[in-house]
């Protein structure tokens, strides 16, 4: 599990109760590059010290998207909510817009070679790059050192007609060739999904908003539902495949539709 520089809950809370229902559960902490060094450097030990084994550093949010919905309808985080990893009360968080907000603590001159060698120096961590899209950002995250890179367009919010992840996958794959590890969100919305993605290269399918939905649903008991839900389609697409385990999930069991009409293997 992922958790978010903006979750409601503290990082200790989050691990406790993740630990709670396995105890072999790992957690990466989702990282913005911001203005504050000190806060980020706290926001890093904290998840250290808290059982954190990677922190993902988000590289598509130089600034906001465009987000007219949020702009029109003053979008705002409910009352009563904190973001304790940013060290912001539900008072700091009413009194000004999302976009306002994010703009405030976010430092939007990203650098590989400023950020990730100041990551290396206060974290011993793995280092993920969140939000990669092209071969050469993959060439790019080997050539810095990092550990991994997820491919993510970050729920196609931040840039319209940016690629689907499922697209930008294959490229991003071959360029790691095997030297770095891959992992892909954005779009997953079934078991399908999940084994195309694995298929296409991915070693690892993360997902959010499906979560999100089951937590409307029906709380726990929904995103309980979510999971299994996931986990029952993605199990009967093997069967249905001849996939015996997860490493027999191969390009071979897919195929596209090419421009001149007849299907054809990958």
């Amino acid at each position: 599990m992922c958790i978010s520089s903006f979750a409601n809950y503290s990082v200790s809370d989050i691990r406790a109760a993740g630990l709670g229902v396995r105890g072999d559960m790992r957690h990466a902490m989702q990282l913005y590059t911001m203005k504050d060094r000190g806060l980020e450097e706290k926001i890093l030990r904290k998840a250290e010290a808290e059982g954190c084994s990677a922190v993902f550093l988000t590289a598509d949010s130089p600034v906001l998207g465009v987000r007219y919905n949020e702009w029109r309808n003053d979008f705002r985080t409910p009352k009563g909510l904190n973001f304790p990893a940013l060290e912001w009360d539900s008072r700091d968080i009413q009194g000004r817009t999302h976009d306002d907000g994010f703009m405030s603590f976010n430092d939007d001159g990203h650098n590989w070679a400023r950020d990730i060698p100041w990551l290396r120096s206060v974290t011993k961590m793995e280092i993920w790059i969140k939000g990669v899209l092209t071969a050469e950002d993959t060439l790019k995250a080997i050539e810095m050192g990092c550990d991994g890179v997820l491919v993510s367009n970050h729920g196609g919010r931040q840039l319209d007609g940016v690629a689907a992840t499922i697209d930008a996958l294959p490229e991003c794959v071959e360029a790691a060739a095997g030297r770095i590890r891959i992992h892909v969100d954005g779009g997953i919305r079934s078991g399908t999904d999940m084994f195309k993605a694995l298929a296409l290269g991915a070693e690892h399918v993360w997902v959010g908003r499906p979560a999100i939905w089951g937590l409307a649903y029906d709380g726990e008991k929904g995103v309980d539902l979510m999971l299994d839900t996931f986990y029952n389609e993605f199990k009967r697409c093997m069967q249905l495949t001849g996939c015996n385990s997860v490493k027999d999930i191969t390009k071979a069991c897919l195929g596209v539709v090419r421009s001149d009409g007849p299907l054809a293997r990958l």
